[in-house]
């Protein structure tokens, strides 16, 4: 194994990490030796993924847990740390982004598409990061998406909430630099369970220099060079993984 890309004993948290872009990349840590804790709404959903790590020799830990509630992202830290001591990897890649007409929008959808998609990252990155700034430090990796940079009609609140997060991850960069980083990873279009949802065309091309979606796993290496010590002195810095979208 790459000493750079070896995380052997490192205890790596992942929200929404029971699918999709997160599951994938709970299997990637755990393959490089990482222990994984798994949080998503669905313990079940969570106790499968756990099992895929365990199998390859590695600890995990299923975590039931909304990350857009406060009390239940402080739960989540409290059992990461209760089990392991530490967190030295943070992926916030929980989220939602429902289509809807920006003036059918409704208080609750809007309240919840922001709750997961911001006030709920940003409470868990800054708890976890000061406890990281308090010991070895770490690496804090917040996925957003390419409706964060470009104007997406339709899915208004959706591309709002991720500005934020990518605004907020340069602030939390200063914040608790040196000793923790904090990065974005920009997704793109991408092949999980939601593409079930598009039409043949979505699936097969995309607006983008690559002219297609991306696999689930071609988001491994964006989140392991952020996680990892070949990415040192990157802090403060939006990754796009998103084939060149436009």
């Amino acid at each position: 194994m790459d000493p750079l890309f070896d995380f052997t004993d490192q205890v790596v948290l992942v929200t929404g990490g029971s699918r999709g872009l997160g599951l994938e990349m709970v299997r990637a840590f755990a393959r490089r030796g990482a222990d994984v804790i798994i949080a998503s709404r669905k313990l079940e959903n969570c106790e499968e993924a756990a099992k895929e790590v365990r199998a390859l020799g590695r600890q995990a830990l299923a975590v039931a847990a909304h990350v857009g509630r406060w009390d239940e992202c402080d739960r989540l830290v409290e059992a990461a740390y209760a089990a392991f001591g530490r967190v030295d990897v943070l992926i916030n890649n929980a989220g939602m982004g429902p289509a809807a007409p920006s003036h059918d929008v409704t208080e609750q959808l809007f309240d919840s598409v922001v709750n997961l998609n911001f006030k709920g990252p940003f409470r868990l990155a800054s708890q976890v990061a000061h406890r990281m700034a308090q010991g070895e430090g770490g690496s804090i990796i917040n996925v957003s998406s390419s409706g964060g940079l470009r104007p997406l009609p339709g899915i208004v609140p959706y591309g709002a909430s991720k500005a934020a997060l990518n605004a907020m991850s340069l602030s939390l960069a200063h914040e608790y630099a040196p000793r923790v980083r904090v990065n974005t990873l920009s997704a793109g279009p991408f092949l999980t369970d939601i593409a079930k949802a598009w039409t043949p065309e979505m699936r097969e091309s995309s607006p983008s220099a690559r002219g297609r979606p991306g696999n689930p796993d071609e988001v491994v290496t964006s989140a392991l060079f952020l996680a990892s010590r070949a990415s040192v002195n990157v802090t403060g810095a939006l990754v796009r993984c998103d084939g060149g979208t436009w």
